[in-house]
């Protein structure tokens, strides 16, 4: 299996001024292609040259393997659940549903997953998971681990390395946080409910 470049359903200037042209041709175009080559590269000839992002990050031990598979699999959910134009500012149906029942609002939600956010020390990200009992939880991912590793069902992510927003906001990772609430496409994070 050849790991690939997810398609962008969007132009590289389009999420400005959140996230800036400048910022998508260094993160997507330079980051996230080093992680693809170097996933590509370290599964040759290894028991997972034929395994995907997913399921490599629910096998493989750490290491070189799992930290590209994560962080290939991170990216793409990360990048294709932005839009420049969402149809609305939040959640609904079944998705709305649990967070009222987690949160008691989605302001609350939001509030705690910025912070969650905010607080994670080092890189990583932040993570909204459906859990089996269909539970929803926030949880702090440091480097390339995503929820899927506990059995987890991922659902929106936030990422906190410094190359996802230094460009445009310096230290402040804080405003560029809040401002991701913007560009969601709920329509892509409510339908990885049902995958």
């Amino acid at each position: 299996m050849i790991h690939e470049m997810p398609k962008l359903p969007y132009a590289q200037d389009a999420l400005d001024p959140v996230i800036s042209q400048k910022t998508i041709e260094f993160h997507y175009g330079k980051h996230l292609q080093t992680y693809v080559d170097n996933l590509n590269k370290f599964v040759k000839g290894s028991e997972y040259e034929n395994s995907s992002a997913e399921e490599i990050v629910n096998k493989a031990p750490d290491g070189d393997i799992f930290n590209n598979a994560g962080q290939v699999l991170n990216h793409t959910m990360y990048f294709l659940q932005f839009t420049p134009k969402p149809d609305r500012k939040e959640p609904q149906g079944d998705l709305l549903n649990l967070i009222n029942e987690g949160w008691v609002s989605f302001d609350n939600f939001k509030t705690e997953f910025t912070h969650a956010g905010i607080t994670l020390f080092g890189s990583g990200w932040a993570w909204l998971s459906l859990k089996p009992d269909g539970q929803l939880v926030i949880t702090k991912e440091h480097n390339g681990c995503n929820p899927l590793r506990y059995g987890w069902k991922p659902l929106l992510c936030f990422d906190v390395w410094e190359h996802a927003y230094y460009l445009d906001f310096q230290n402040r990772r804080a405003d560029h946080l809040k401002g991701l609430w913007d560009i969601i496409d709920w329509n892509v994070v409510e339908n990885r409910m049902l995958l």
